[in-house]
């Protein structure tokens, strides 16, 4: 059985690139770093997003992506709203009747100067007013 040599595949080995090796090479004088300043000196390293003192595009963007996953409660004013007086007991569905309250919305908060006299109408858990503790 004769061995074959192994070699790469054609093309998938390149030679480095070999710097300051003469005016001949396409490559000497400078190495291929262009003329005089501070990017052509040993040692530079241009920090990421640099733009020459430029203000960086990650600091002229507006921040955003931050979304609470706490839940606001629907807040409704006692003193403009007269109907809750009229109800005998307060619900969420109770107040789902007369106000437009969205289905994702799962707390209610009652405030106004009458919200802690409506307190003992009050049977349901999601619904609290501005005097009762959270």
């Amino acid at each position: 059985m004769a061995l074959e040599k192994i070699k790469p595949a054609q093309g998938s080995v390149k030679d480095i690139k070999r710097v300051g090796r003469g005016q001949g090479s396409g490559m000497g004088k400078t190495s291929t770093r262009g003329g005089k300043g501070q990017t052509a000196r040993t040692g530079y390293k241009a920090k990421r997003g640099f733009e020459g003192g430029q203000q960086p595009l990650q600091r002229r963007l507006p921040k955003v992506g931050f979304t609470s996953r706490v839940a606001k409660p629907y807040v409704i004013n006692t003193d403009k709203a007269k109907v809750l007086d009229s109800l005998q007991e307060i619900t969420m569905e109770s107040l789902r009747e007369h106000f437009s309250i969205p289905l994702c919305i799962s707390k209610v908060k009652l405030i106004g100067t009458k919200a802690k006299s409506l307190t003992s109408k009050i049977k349901d858990e999601a619904i609290k007013t501005s005097g009762s503790a959270q």
